[in-house]
């Protein structure tokens, strides 16, 4: 047993988790009016493109006790399997328990032209307000 301590000394206990600032593919990789789930499991967020052409980040975690909501594409809105929790493509909750939209963090544009997430600087929900109008830099115009 003293033997194993001793070697464990060597190797830290780390928790490895995805980095907080990512890249995402090119604007065009993106077509108007989606919403594309391809880094909700490894990062967490959505990623979403409006008609308009704007971009948006959105964390991939409702605001009621932290489940996963599901895109329903025929129906244009994220649903909560928990609780029922309902949300518009731009976040702004409409049913369920959920207490105030859903958080944005910050997207970009890199050096080489990708768009790029910052999850170190996030846009809370505000209860009964679109994201858009109160936190206009969390969108994206290409």
């Amino acid at each position: 047993i003293n033997s194993y301590a001793f070697l464990r000394f060597f190797y830290p206990r780390v928790l490895f988790e995805p980095p907080s600032q990512f890249k995402v593919g090119f604007p065009n990789d993106y077509p108007p009016g989606t919403v594309n789930s391809q880094y909700q499991r490894e990062f967490g967020t959505w990623i979403i493109r409006l008609q308009d052409g704007r971009f948006f980040a959105m964390e991939s975690k409702c605001t009621h006790l932290g489940c996963t909501p599901s895109w329903l594409e025929s129906q244009k809105k994220f649903k909560c399997p928990c609780h029922g929790s309902g949300y518009y493509i731009s976040g702004l909750n409409f049913e369920g328990p959920a207490p105030r939209p859903m958080d944005r963090f910050k997207i970009s544009i890199a050096e080489d032209g990708q768009l790029q997430v910052d999850k170190t600087i996030k846009f809370p929900g505000v209860p009964g307000r679109e994201s858009n109008e109160v936190y206009p830099q969390s969108l994206l115009k290409v």
